[in-house]
């Protein structure tokens, strides 16, 4: 296997759609009927890959795994973002305040089950990472409670520590950090 790691092009567009479609609800843990993943759309994609960050990763031409990230303006017209904004000057950690302008949202992430465990993740968030750098010293993300591999892999392979544990909507999520600059 011959992955090539790579930042998107629009000309990816209407795959991405067609895998967030496809993949919406994989994290989904089978007790969490009734809820439904976000998917971007083409305009949200475009404007993600013009604007601000996605990462791909194919196999023979095949995007088979991506990443994104993006600023604060993007996320926050959903009310999930804004709780997450809202939590962050209460935040007590090690480093100093997380602001909108010294951090960014991570993710989604998404690995083809067939490739997962092969070094994909890793490689999408260190490639992230190191695009994201420049402009921010620190990646949020919020991952389900009961979205168990996510969190093994978050915390572990992508070294990402739990800020805080918050609730919308009945569902429970960890708030995470990492620094861009390993």
């Amino acid at each position: 296997m011959t992955v090539n790691i790579r930042p998107a092009t629009v000309q990816d567009v209407d795959l991405l759609v067609l895998l967030e479609k496809t993949f919406l609800n994989d994290e989904l843990s089978p007790s969490a009927m009734g809820l439904e993943g976000q998917a971007f759309n083409r305009t949200e994609l475009t404007e993600l890959i013009t604007k601000h960050w996605i990462v791909v990763a194919e196999d023979k031409g095949r995007i088979m795994g991506y990443v994104i990230a993006g600023r604060w303006g993007f996320f926050e017209a959903w009310p999930i973002y804004r709780t997450l904004l809202n939590r962050l000057p209460q935040l007590d950690w090690h480093g100093p305040k997380l602001t909108k302008a010294n951090s960014c949202q991570y993710g989604p992430i998404w690995v083809q089950q067939t490739y997962r465990g092969q070094g994909v993740f890793e490689a999408l968030v260190s490639e992230i990472c190191r695009q994201v750098a420049p402009h921010f010293s620190y990646m949020l993300t919020f991952i389900a409670e009961d979205n168990e591999r996510s969190f093994a892999a978050h915390s572990g392979k992508a070294k990402m520590q739990v800020l805080d544990f918050f609730t919308v909507s009945a569902r429970d999520y960890y708030l995470m950090v990492a620094e861009t600059l390993r």
